[in-house]
């Protein structure tokens, strides 16, 4: 049975997920104002990700006899003074969001709430590799980030392609 300090953590990272989506969306207006539409496309597709993420956790509060409670999300936008300060921040705010997956997951673990840790090893999965994802942004930047090398790196993040989260919640 899920607990309700497990589902109040559960409610508050829809709010964290929503707001991740806004501030990558908050990203990829900078990066379209900078013409670079690859950094765009990719920022865009993880909003995206990040939307799908909420709306798991929702799903999962409903499909558990919880009501869900939409909080404000406040505003992300930020100026930034290059190309690499959303890259950084990106990796920053996955870590923050690792960090309160992992803090739902030890309250889940000390209430015995097998069924919410389950539910919550995809999403540790899934930090991981968003984890990774920044820091390889972060060093293909830092090694290709100018000149020929910067549009050469646009052009491959404009290859990257939406694909839904495939996690199947009972």
């Amino acid at each position: 049975m899920l607990q309700e300090s497990v589902a109040t953590l559960l409610n508050e990272q829809i709010n964290k997920e929503f707001y991740s989506a806004y501030l990558y969306l908050d990203f990829a207006n900078y990066y379209a104002s900078e013409g670079l539409e690859g950094f765009e496309n990719w920022f865009v597709i993880q909003a995206k990700e990040e939307q799908d993420h909420a709306m798991l956790f929702r799903q999962y509060l409903l499909n558990n006899g919880h009501s869900v409670k939409m909080g404000l999300i406040k505003d992300p936008s930020a100026s930034y003074k290059n190309h690499k300060e959303p890259l950084v921040a990106s990796l920053e705010h996955e870590k923050y969001i690792t960090s309160s997956i992992n803090t739902i997951y030890t309250e889940a673990l000390a209430k015995k709430d097998y069924r919410t840790v389950q539910f919550l090893d995809w999403f540790v999965k899934e930090q991981g590799e968003e984890e990774k994802n920044a820091e390889d942004n972060i060093r293909r930047y830092e090694l290709f980030g100018d000149g020929k090398g910067l549009f050469m790196l646009d052009q491959n993040l404009k290859a990257r392609v939406y694909a839904p989260a495939s996690l199947i919640l009972d």
